[in-house]
């Protein structure tokens, strides 16, 4: 259920719509837009509560939500949800966020090489993984808490917010201090424990889909999030797994226009592991950037060859390059704000 409070309601009358859903056993989740104040009511919903908050102070109408995710639904709020993620960096809205870098922290000197080259080439969020989930316990595991130094250090000296992923919650207060962005990933996306600890954050949270995900439940899991307080939710279409062998997932493109019919969260596109062949990244980029997305995820490597992680999808600082000048192409076609990403110069 949520409410729609009057433009002429008075801070008291909130205060109180508030008192009156807490009173009745709910949850209240306040959403200010440019024109109106949405109240989210989490819990049971009755037509006996719909009628009783109907003649509150200060509510201009009152309705049911069709959702099974009420928060992070349309209905809840009409507007785009703009987050802001640190260094003047906002990803939602009509600006495009660009996050790049290496797959794995490998040490302090490649991060900053890295991190200097995809901000040449106009990124504007830095990525990196120091917890590095893997499918065989062999391979290279990530540098862990160092690797969060060098990433940090790295994102300070370039004046750019970074991003990482945390795999469990025992790593939560590391990874926070460290990271302005926290990455949840595709094996995680149904970690509910995990879910519930990173709300308790009022840190930014890019919440990726699932292998075998589907719209509903990558939705839910974002709701998760939202629930526990923290409405600072990005989702991130990463590609599901399906009977093709070709390529490494298949990138659902028609996921990204229907999530953002669907929810007011801003959706990223990461056609590195949406598709596991530099090769293809930076068409389906080109892609995901028609079809609405709010920026990409790219994973960036001066020698793939040499990379100790997902080196088959890495582009090389120059393929890089290509790509941030044809996507400003393509975002300039639809009418996105490339400027904030500082690829104007280079489209030129």
């Amino acid at each position: 259920m949520i409410i729609v409070v009057s433009p002429e309601a008075a801070p008291g009358d909130i205060d109180h719509i508030v008192a009156r859903i807490e009173e009745s056993g709910r949850q209240a989740h306040l959403s200010v837009g440019a024109e109106r104040t949405i109240i989210g009511v989490i819990g049971s919903d009755s037509p006996e509560l719909l009628d009783t908050f109907l003649v509150l102070p200060g509510v201009e109408s009152v309705h049911q939500v069709t959702k099974p995710y009420r928060l992070v639904s349309r209905e809840f709020r009409g507007d785009d949800t703009v987050i802001e993620v640190g260094h003047g960096v906002t990803v939602g809205g009509g600006e495009l966020a660009v996050m790049a870098g290496p797959c794995s922290i490998e040490n302090e000197e490649h991060i900053f090489e890295s991190a200097q080259a995809v901000k040449a080439a106009g990124a504007n969020i830095l990525r990196g993984g120091a917890y590095k989930p893997r499918s065989s316990p062999y391979a290279f595991r990530g540098l862990g808490e160092v690797g969060l130094r060098y990433l940090a250090a790295a994102g300070r000296e370039l004046d750019m917010p970074v991003i990482t992923e945390l795999m469990s919650t025992s790593e939560i207060d590391v990874v926070c201090e460290y990271t302005d962005i926290i990455q949840i990933g595709a094996r995680n996306m149904q970690n509910f424990m995990l879910l519930d600890a990173v709300g308790k954050t009022r840190k930014p949270v890019m919440l990726k889909r699932a292998l075998s995900g589907q719209i509903e439940e990558w939705l839910l899991a974002a709701e998760y999030i939202v629930a526990q307080g923290n409405p600072n939710v990005i989702l991130c279409e990463r590609g599901i797994r399906t009977f093709e062998t070709a390529y490494r997932n298949t990138f659902d493109i028609n996921a990204i226009p229907l999530v953002k019919e669907l929810s007011h969260l801003p959706v990223i596109a990461d056609p590195s592991h949406g598709t596991g062949k530099f090769g293809l990244v930076e068409p389906v980029a080109k892609g995901a950037i028609a079809a609405g997305a709010d920026g990409l995820m790219i994973e960036v490597h001066d020698r793939p060859d040499h990379a100790l992680s997902d080196g088959a999808q890495s582009l090389t600082y120059e393929r890089f390059a290509g790509l941030m000048r044809s996507v400003a192409q393509v975002a300039a076609a639809v009418g996105r704000d490339i400027s904030a990403v500082g690829v104007a110069a280079g489209a030129r």
